[in-house]
């Protein structure tokens, strides 16, 4: 059922809008710090053009729909998921060329909450003469640049805890042992979320106990990035020949200010970044680590940590997203650790919500995914 803003639109319409979604979805994760934008030209009931930002610096969706329909879009009606934008930045404003092109009317899903745009695309486009729609499938837009709209809102990354679980929702068994909780399906897909990723964290005690890689390895680049591997390390443990040292991704390491100074030095001259950021609680600060990485340009964050690491975001009130992969297995055990660590509250009402998003299977596994509420009550102990 449409609201009332968007029964304002024909079915017409929606198809329109349908696929310039499906085109922007196109450059997830390539466009950062950039949102996903598609465009749509239409005349006379035939698309005539049509596009998608490809990555962050070359040409915007809507151009790249104006150069495919050249002088047909005059008259036309461009259908864009985001704003025009309207100032120059890489590019020069889109509404000057949807102007020049004489484009007759714009449809638009969501503005742009960007402080450059705002308001200020549509309203160049009305002035100059272009009808303009906003509203349609809004929801869905905002939904796709949910990473963009968190950045452009907080300058911090939006921020998802992947964990692979049992389904008493276990990380290991009693000796410490993880592999393999989750299937060979379930693992390829968190590659591929680590491939859509800016950054891909985790704490020193991961590293020490798994010496894990961090690297995309089940799924094609297809040109994305690698994504950086990002290690909090309070006292800069970390041993020389970690695994997620080496030289095929950046590796950025945040320490507090005890710690070792020259093993620092050694590992920035081998292209290691080491960050200072100030203690809370004799480890690094969480709030300065994400504003750092956000200064970076780092849009998502996944979270690949221990129990420590997870429990230390969802405390902080910085998870703005879950992807739970649960095991069809059972561990059971008093001293087999789970996903959050800590005694647990001691009264119900104390707890952290979820808003479930939706469950998906993948092989035999379950993947479960949910957006972070605010806390709640703090969980104690």
């Amino acid at each position: 059922m449409h609201s009332k803003t968007e029964e304002l639109f024909s079915e017409e319409d929606y198809v329109y809008m349908r696929r310039a979604l499906k085109l922007a979805r196109k450059g997830k994760g390539m466009v950062n710090p950039n949102p996903m934008v598609g465009a749509v030209l239409v005349k006379s009931g035939r698309i005539i053009g049509e596009g998608f930002h490809r990555r962050a610096g070359e040409a915007h969706a809507e151009i790249k729909a104006l150069e495919q329909a050249g002088k047909r879009a005059r008259g036309a009606a461009l259908y864009v998921t985001l704003e025009p934008c309207n100032h120059y930045g890489r590019t020069p404003p889109c509404t000057e060329a949807i102007i020049r092109a004489q484009v007759a009317k714009v449809v638009i899903a969501r503005r742009d909450i960007n402080p450059h745009v705002k308001g200020g695309g549509a309203e160049k486009l009305r002035r100059a003469g272009i009808i303009v729609k906003t509203g349609l499938m809004e929801r869905e837009s905002s939904e796709m640049n949910r990473s963009y709209e968190r950045y452009v809102l907080s300058g911090r990354p939006f921020i998802s805890v992947k964990v692979a679980i049992t389904a008493d929702g276990k990380i290991a068994t009693g000796k410490g042992l993880s592999k393999w909780i989750s299937g060979d399906e379930a693992r390829k897909y968190v590659h591929k979320l680590r491939r859509q990723s800016d950054a891909v964290l985790v704490g020193i005690e991961t590293v020490l106990k798994d010496d894990p890689m961090l690297t995309v390895r089940e799924v094609p680049m297809d040109g994305y990035e690698p994504p950086w591997r990002v290690v909090l390390d309070s006292h800069l443990r970390i041993p020389e020949n970690a695994k997620i040292l080496a030289p095929d991704a950046k590796t950025i390491i945040f320490v507090t200010p005890r710690h070792d100074s020259r093993k620092a030095r050694d590992l920035q001259r081998r292209g290691v970044e080491v960050i200072t950021v100030k203690s809370r609680k004799g480890r690094v600060d969480l709030e300065a680590v994400v504003r750092e990485l956000g200064a970076r340009n780092c849009v998502d964050l996944l979270v690949e940590g221990g129990a420590t690491v997870n429990r230390s975001f969802i405390e902080s009130s910085l998870v703005d997203y879950y992807y739970i992969f649960v095991a069809p297995k059972i561990f059971g055990g008093a001293s087999t650790p789970s996903w959050v660590s800590g005694k647990g509250p001691n009264y119900p009402e104390e707890y952290f919500s979820l808003a479930w998003r939706r469950a998906t299977r993948i092989g035999d596994d379950y993947l479960l995914e949910a957006y972070g509420k605010r806390m709640d009550s703090c969980l104690r102990g």
